[in-house]
């Protein structure tokens, strides 16, 4: 599909996003040669930086983020000339004013025909702001040319605010022309869930409550805030993890088949499945990171710009139902948390046994396991019963994997790359609708007001350990346990 000429916009041009997936991700599509031949790139942001100053942060940033070695300076010429930067207070009506010419002349200058994207790498209270100036100042719409906005998480607080965020969005640009972004769906793997469903007779016709015994997805990771202590204590784990990433790979696992694989046909099963989710008050179990002094590890309340006092959660473990035919009686768990002994995004599929039969009465016959692997080593693995090489007949669970990235020197696109092509495009299917954020939020604020009515001290687990011992009750509870992929191996954690 040959891209139209465009101009991107990026508004929060010297933030952390930005350098580490925006600026990388536009290197690695140029370097594939999937950029259209006239395009460029307005960095918008409100520090006071020289043209080489801004082109100098470029190149350390895909210097340590792009997974495409960097070209010398001479050689990426023709990508630095086509970014600029432009200083912009948020909050100055003005400034739009000479925005709007200065994208006029880059327009001419890279003959991209009006064509833009506004990419929104702002905190959330700035949406507004900036839609309702860009379209005071006549730049959220032009006859003969599209204008496209894109918006980060988080998209709101809870239900309220997220209502009248969208509400104020969306005054100023349709519907169709918003692309909220989780970049969990433009992860590879991601974007494999439905075809792995869809189009393999091997797993289609056992999707469901007949064969399936429960589904895990596990977000985890090692690091703590980050640095990231004013956004947290307004987000928590709930708010960064569950409501968008875990939710949307929830609605992709169990979605109903779709009537065609078109955006909003996809984006309708969504929907019915988030408006389907049921959670009891017992079945959410919440934590906080504590301290290690001898590992020399701050506890969550000791991080910089978060209380002493703060109730915030940094981890999360919930059993939810999905009131259907297809999943009745078949619980989904999702688990998420900072300072876990491990970093890894996987789904965890588990099938009914098989009832004791014939000379396999006496074997305990393992589960059979699919776990959908989307960091790291992103792939495809299933765990199944085999007789054990030699004269009796023992049977082990052995595994068939498919490691996306280990084999062929295969370099999977990062998420950014596959989201910023789509946006280019114009094919919103990897975007969230509204109403997929609506329910989304309908679905969380059911979680806080159970907190709300029973806001005890949040439960404090130790640096590197699975979180709260509530989480592993809640499985265990079922006669489950938190499961995990490695080395060919599906085991208890």
């Amino acid at each position: 599909m040959n891209l139209q000429p465009f101009t991107l916009a990026i508004f929060g041009a010297t933030g952390d996003l930005t350098r580490r997936k925006l600026y990388p991700a536009l290197y690695n599509l140029w370097r594939e040669n999937q950029l259209p031949k006239d395009f460029s790139v307005v960095s918008i942001g409100r520090r006071d930086i020289s043209r080489e100053e801004h082109h100098d942060a470029i190149i350390r940033s895909m210097e340590r983020f792009s997974r495409k070695q960097l070209h010398t300076r001479h050689e990426l010429k023709d990508f630095l000339d086509r970014f600029s930067y432009f200083r912009l207070e948020f909050h100055n009506s003005k400034g739009y004013g000479e925005l709007k010419s200065y994208l006029s002349e880059v327009d001419q200058t890279w003959h991209t025909q009006g064509n833009k994207i506004y990419f929104l790498a702002v905190a959330p209270e700035f949406f507004p702001i900036i839609s309702d100036e860009l379209h005071d100042h006549g730049m959220a719409e032009n006859i003969g040319s599209w204008q496209r906005l894109v918006v980060e998480k988080p998209f709101g607080q809870d239900l309220q605010s997220a209502i009248a965020l969208n509400n104020d969005v969306r005054k100023t640009f349709p519907e169709e022309n918003i692309y909220r972004i989780d970049h969990y769906l433009g992860k590879e793997m991601a974007q494999n869930i439905m075809v792995l469903r869809f189009a393999n007779t091997l797993f289609e016709p056992l999707w469901n409550n007949r064969y399936i015994d429960h589904i895990q997805i596990n977000l985890t990771e090692t690091i703590g805030v980050e640095g990231r202590g004013l956004y947290y204590e307004k987000s928590g784990a709930l708010h960064d993890m569950v409501q968008n990433h875990a939710l949307q790979l929830l609605s992709l696992i169990a979605m109903e088949p779709p009537i065609a694989l078109d955006t909003e046909s996809v984006r309708d099963e969504k929907i019915k499945m988030l408006r389907s989710l049921k959670i009891k008050p017992g079945d959410v179990v919440r934590g906080q990171y504590d301290c290690d002094e001898k590992a020399n590890i701050l506890g969550y309340r000791e991080e910089e710009n978060v209380s002493p006092q703060s109730n915030t959660e940094t981890f999360v473990a919930l059993k939810t139902t999905i009131d259907n035919f297809r999943w009745a009686g078949v619980p989904f768990y999702i688990r998420t948390g900072k300072r876990m002994p491990q970093k890894y995004s996987e789904i965890v599929v588990t099938f009914k046994k098989l009832p004791g039969v014939l000379y396999f009465e006496k074997e305990d016959l393992g589960s059979n396991v699919l776990v959908i692997r989307l960091q790291p080593d992103e792939g495809v693995y299933l765990q199944f019963n085999a007789k054990r090489p030699g004269t009796n007949n023992f049977i082990q669970p052995v595994s068939m994997d498919f490691c996306q990235n280990c084999h062929n020197g295969f370099n999977s696109p990062e998420a950014y790359e596959r989201l910023l092509l789509d946006v280019m495009r114009g094919d919103p299917t990897l975007f969230t609708r509204w109403d997929e954020v609506e329910y989304s939020w309908r679905f969380v604020d059911q979680i806080e007001n159970m907190w709300k009515e029973d806001r005890g001290p949040t439960p404090l687990y130790a640096p590197n350990t699975w979180g709260p011992q509530k989480a592993i009750d809640l499985m265990q509870r079922d006669g489950r346990d938190w499961l995990r992929f490695q080395r060919k191996e599906v085991y208890i954690i």
